[in-house]
């Protein structure tokens, strides 16, 4: 049985708010609100107790799912456990209840770690210099491709107007090269999924601005001939753009640096386990090599005479990217997770997500065929093809793992590959939750053969069906009214 509304529980006369008497001499209200803006009608507002409300509410909270309450294995998005100590870390009054306008002298020890993790992210990556300003990983796309154009500029080269990306990016990397302004090249993948070399030779050009790659890609395959091709883009004149949403895959073992990147975003809530989604706001930051250092956003965080301070004195920066200087209290998070962790221990998370990925794949490929042949690094890509001659798309199969109390994986991503679903377990999640998830998958794929009507009419458990989710994005309700309820009720 449903939850009734919150409307559906109005009784007149119920409140839950007691007000002291009024201290203030009482004047009618239109000698206080001019009338073209009094109601004429009363506001339609439930009436209801204090423990109504409440436990409205706390119901509604135990239907939403997350990362503290089951496993999310969404490919390409790292939805890794947060560890609670980055709480307690960041809920210390002295990172809590500071001000970005105080003065420098009083809040050095903010700056010092600010210093100190952008250190150690140029370490992880490979860079010469970082920023901690953008506010997400598409904002630090954002940020990097502004200071590659900006760079191209300088040296008299605004002509270089083309990025390119293979097919299997991010949606992020075609989008934010077309905020920039530049024409978005496509790239093809082989049979193998890496990147088709002959194909990117002959895409090259003096117009190349720069190539954005993700690697391991969005298919959780490591593109070795990476190499070849910042060779291949260098010599033209074009930089290399690193996205960094797979960095957990290879962190402590390779540094995108070493594979000729000149610029890279790094997610901290991907690799270094800050909220991600809902639990957000995020923190994008950027690195780069020596030769675009010049273009970073201002300020920087300078160290001068054991005095940390904020450098807005670069000639040739993009200019502020983020109000103050990011978001603080996500880079909190992440340096105690990396000093938490240390560089061993951040190999060993690289190792282990890759172990997590290749033992679910190998598990799985036998019911369901996969996107591009392994082995994979922390991620890999499965396909629905056979479940379809069921009648069962690779969106029902997502809805019927609703029922076995899992999040959905990423389905219909990436675009290369027919009824996609792309999994990454991360690293955080044990054996036997993994082998959960296994049963489950291997369930459904015995329902979608035997009864493929229960895989097609999921998810049959939650308090609400399946939506019409096209329907949904594009006329959204946003607002509840009184009469709808009675329109449902006859209706």
């Amino acid at each position: 049985m449903s939850e009734p509304l919150l409307f559906d529980r109005s009784s007149p006369g119920r409140k839950g708010y007691s007000l002291p008497a009024c201290d203030v001499p009482e004047r009618p209200v239109a000698d206080l609100i001019p009338a073209p803006y009094l109601r004429r009608t009363a506001a339609e507002l439930p009436q209801l107790s204090e423990p109504d409300v409440v436990r409205h509410f706390t119901h509604l909270s135990k239907l939403n799912y997350s990362i503290d309450s089951g496993f999310y294995p969404l490919g390409s998005c790292t939805m890794k456990y947060n560890p609670k100590v980055n709480e307690v870390t960041v809920n210390q009054p002295g990172w809590r209840s500071i001000h970005p306008y105080q003065p420098e002298a009083t809040v050095q020890g903010a700056l010092h770690l600010m210093y100190d993790l952008q250190d150690l992210l140029c370490e992880i990556a490979g860079m010469d210099a970082m920023t901690l300003q953008p506010a997400a990983g598409a904002h630090g796309e954002l940020t990097g491709l502004l200071m590659i154009q900006a760079y191209h500029r300088s040296r008299g080269e605004g002509h270089r107007n083309e990025v390119i990306a293979p097919d299997s990016s991010h949606g992020t990397n075609p989008a934010t090269a077309s905020m920039v302004g530049y024409t978005l090249i496509t790239v093809r993948s082989d049979e193998r999924g890496r990147v088709d070399l002959n194909e990117l030779k002959s895409l090259v050009s003096d117009r190349t601005a720069a190539l954005m790659l993700t690697n391991p890609s969005t298919l959780g395959l490591f593109d070795e001939q990476v190499l070849d091709m910042s060779e291949m883009v260098h010599e033209a004149g074009g930089l290399m753009y690193y996205d960094g949403a797979n960095l957990n895959a290879i962190m402590g073992i390779a540094r995108p640096g070493d594979m000729g990147f000149d610029v890279v975003h790094i997610n901290l809530h991907k690799t270094f386990t800050t909220p991600h989604g809902g639990g957000g706001p995020g923190a994008g930051p950027v690195g780069v090599k020596q030769i675009l250092e010049p273009f970073l956003p201002m300020p920087a965080i300078g160290r001068r005479d054991e005095q940390y301070f904020l450098d807005y004195a670069r000639d040739h920066t993009i200019g502020k990217v983020r109000s103050f200087y990011g978001n603080f209290g996500m880079l909190v998070r992440a340096y105690t997770y990396i000093r938490r962790m240390g560089s061993d221990g951040l190999s060993q998370v690289s190792r282990d997500a890759v172990l997590s990925a290749n033992y679910l794949r190998s598990r799985l490929n036998d019911l369901y065929d996969e996107g591009y042949p392994g082995p994979n690094m922390q991620e890999f890509v499965l396909s629905g093809r056979r479940q379809r001659k069921s009648g069962v798309r690779t969106m029902d199969i997502a809805k019927r793992l609703i029922d076995y109390g899992f999040h959905p994986p990423t389905v219909y991503f990436p675009l290369i590959v027919d009824e996609a679903l792309m999994i990454e377990p991360t690293e955080t999640e044990n054996k036997d939750t993994l082998d959960a998830f296994v049963d489950a998958m291997r369930s459904i794929a015995r329902e979608a053969e035997e009864t493929p009507e229960l895989v097609t009419g999921a998810p049959l458990t939650t308090s609400i069906g399946r939506l019409d989710e096209v329907r949904a994005a594009r006329f959204p309700d946003l607002r509840w009214r009184p009469e709808k309820v009675e329109d449902a009720a006859t209706g």
